[in-house]
């Protein structure tokens, strides 16, 4: 009896099990860092205007990671990207609860982004390799860890802070489980990018098809960011929410958000990455719509829901087709198109912001919409790029 075949599937079962707790682990770090940011502010004793320019530091710090980590997975594999990069933030977490001027928290802001940035990348190119030798979907399910470890790591600091537990002790907590879970999965990470021999360029610069990837990645990362950033402002003053109950809306997009990955595998199989692409922008911009042209609270709040149901597999998908194209190697497509996308978290705030000014919010909403009916329209264009040959080709393959 040929025992080769059950011995690789029981190692593709580690790897995949290994690369769910990585992207638990990249939410879990990630998050925590939100419940700190108002003992961040009164520590320094700044306002809301110089808060706001010390965050970009982080997000500049995540532009240097991501196209750094597509370089470093090519050249020395996923494992030990993943590994020095998810201690570099679990080592600067705690770093930010004790720094007391501007210059030392933006130093630190900017190299805990860049380790989110580049594990970001650095899990992404794992979980394309672990799903092209599976051979099945799995990549909405990872992305599903990374959502599941985000409600971990925001809720479990604000618990710890309600208990009166000093912002340090909650960040050295953090700490000491991201260790506790890298001990447990480190071993089980894949060693290489499937991309050996691959020396690419020192900028992961997107061309031809990769742009298009990334600029549909664009657009859901930008209205994901709109959600979080203005549902709750857009329910309170166009909806007449009470201010307690305007956070309902993100709360409701973000369980559907994680419901919908969660169960995304079993649906991409079933149904194809073309249709998962077209029906998903095709519902969330009906719940953008729905949200804009009722005047319910209730109603809207269920938009925002469907907004997150609609958008949970979009990512996941376009991540799973960069990693197939043969364009250029993998590693540095998920690192251009993770940058495109972190792109549309970063401007997303300040061109709703930007359009709610010269007309209003419901206009705003409405014109990310419209932007989201753009996925169905490029998702046919993505049939032309080249696949990578593969006895592992699923039904989720249909994209290329």
């Amino acid at each position: 009896m040929d025992t080769a075949h059950p011995k690789a599937a029981r190692a593709n079962a580690r790897e995949a099990v290994a690369t769910r707790i990585v992207f638990f682990i990249a939410g879990f770090v990630l998050s925590a860092w939100a419940p700190l940011v108002p003992y961040a502010k009164s520590r320094l004793g700044i306002d809301d205007g110089l808060l706001g320019l010390l965050l970009l530091c982080l997000g500049a710090g995540s532009t240097v990671g991501m196209p750094a980590a597509g370089i470093l997975t090519t050249r020395y594999g996923c494992r030990s990207v993943i590994v020095v990069t998810a201690m570099l933030a679990a080592a600067v977490l705690p770093v930010l609860t004790l720094v007391v001027t501007v210059e030392s928290a933006a130093i630190a802001l900017f190299a805990f982004g860049i380790a989110i940035g580049a594990i970001d990348v650095a899990i992404n190119v794992q979980a394309v390799v672990v799903e092209r030798q599976s051979g099945r979907a799995l990549m909405s399910g990872f992305h599903g860890l990374f959502s599941v470890g985000g409600i971990a790591g925001a809720g479990g600091v604000s618990l710890l802070l309600s208990l009166a537990v000093s912002s340090l002790v909650a960040a050295e907590g953090v700490a000491l489980v991201v260790l506790m879970l890298l001990a447990i999965s480190a071993r089980h990470l894949i060693t290489s990018s499937g991309q050996e021999g691959s020396s690419g360029p020192l900028l992961a610069l997107p061309r031809g098809p990769i742009i298009l990837i990334g600029a549909l990645c664009f657009i859901c990362f930008l209205a994901e960011g709109a959600v979080l950033d203005w549902s709750a402002l857009f329910l309170a003053t166009a909806r007449g929410a009470e201010p307690a109950q305007a956070g309902f809306g993100y709360a409701a997009f973000a369980f559907a958000m994680t419901l919908g990955r969660l169960t995304g595998d079993r649906i991409v199989t079933r149904l194809g990455s073309s249709r998962v692409l077209r029906f998903g922008g095709a519902g969330a911009a009906t719940g953008f719509l729905l949200a804009v042209l009722t005047s319910s609270k209730l109603l809207a709040i269920l938009g925002f829901m469907l907004v997150g149901l609609g958008a949970s597999n979009i990512v996941p998908v376009l991540f799973s087709t960069a990693g197939r194209q043969t364009i250029v190697p993998s590693s540095h497509a998920i690192a251009a198109i993770t940058t495109l996308g972190y792109a549309g978290v970063l401007s997303g705030p300040a061109l709703i912001g930007f359009v709610s000014k010269a007309t209003n919010l419901d206009v705003a909403l409405a014109v990310l919409a419209v932007m989201m009916l753009l996925i169905p329209i490029g998702s046919r264009r993505l049939v032309y790029i080249p696949k990578a040959a593969s006895a592992s080709a699923t039904s989720a393959d249909d994209l290329t």
